[in-house]
């Protein structure tokens, strides 16, 4: 995917933090940028500023502000936990009233660089909330880490097609079809898909009460 320097002398993007073009929405791409340049100015801080604090790469900011790159799923983990807000506080559209009906050909996905992780979120986006449904997807022979998610954050996780590995800290659990798991997602944490089959989850996401404050 091609980016756009945000200024003269900025570095582009890392290959890393920009998602597959091919499993990439094109409208959660705008509304994450529109939702990260609104939280960013709420809280006042620069784009220097949030790239220390959240560890991506103050070019791939800007880039996803101005809705020209796709942010990995990675990212937006990064950067919902440095401003300290729900992950759908950065998908969710503040044009959308009540739906109801939440079309799979029309789903907004987030995936990782390579698009072997994909993420489809499972609820109405009228506002961010602190319990989130989605499903998610690895396939074969693939792994997606992630960083610890804010304080008091837990992952209830069911396996519906496949056998997935989660690495929780230092521990490992294997799942198979049917198997669910309960964790602490304040740490980091990995999901393993060591079959020759595509592996299919659904997960929970639960916050702490603090995020509402």
């Amino acid at each position: 995917m091609p980016t756009v320097p945000g200024r003269l002398g900025d570095a582009a993007p890392a290959s890393s933090e920009i998602a597959s073009a091919s499993a990439s929405s094109p409208n959660l791409t705008r509304v994450v940028g529109q939702n990260l340049r609104r939280l960013r100015n709420l809280r006042g801080l620069s784009l220097e500023k949030l790239s220390r604090a959240s560890g991506v790469s103050r070019a791939m900011l800007n880039q996803v502000e101005l809705g020209r790159s796709a942010p990995t799923i990675n990212v937006v983990w990064k950067i919902a936990h440095a401003l300290a807000v729900p992950f759908s506080a950065l998908i969710t559209d503040p044009a959308d009233t009540q739906p109801t009906v939440l079309r799979a050909a029309t789903a907004r996905k987030l995936s990782s660089h390579d698009g072997a992780f994909l993420s489809r979120a499972l609820f109405p986006f009228d506002s961010p909330r602190l319990v989130e449904f989605y499903e998610l997807n690895l396939a074969p022979r693939s792994v997606e880490r992630a960083d610890p998610h804010p304080p008091g954050t837990t992952e209830n996780l069911v396996v519906a097609e496949g056998s997935v590995a989660i690495v929780v800290g230092a521990t490992r659990h294997c799942l198979l079809n049917g198997d669910a798991i309960l964790f602490k997602a304040d740490v980091p944490h990995e999901y393993w898909n060591e079959g020759t089959e595509a592996a299919r989850m659904y997960l929970v996401m639960t916050y702490s009460d603090e995020l509402r404050r």
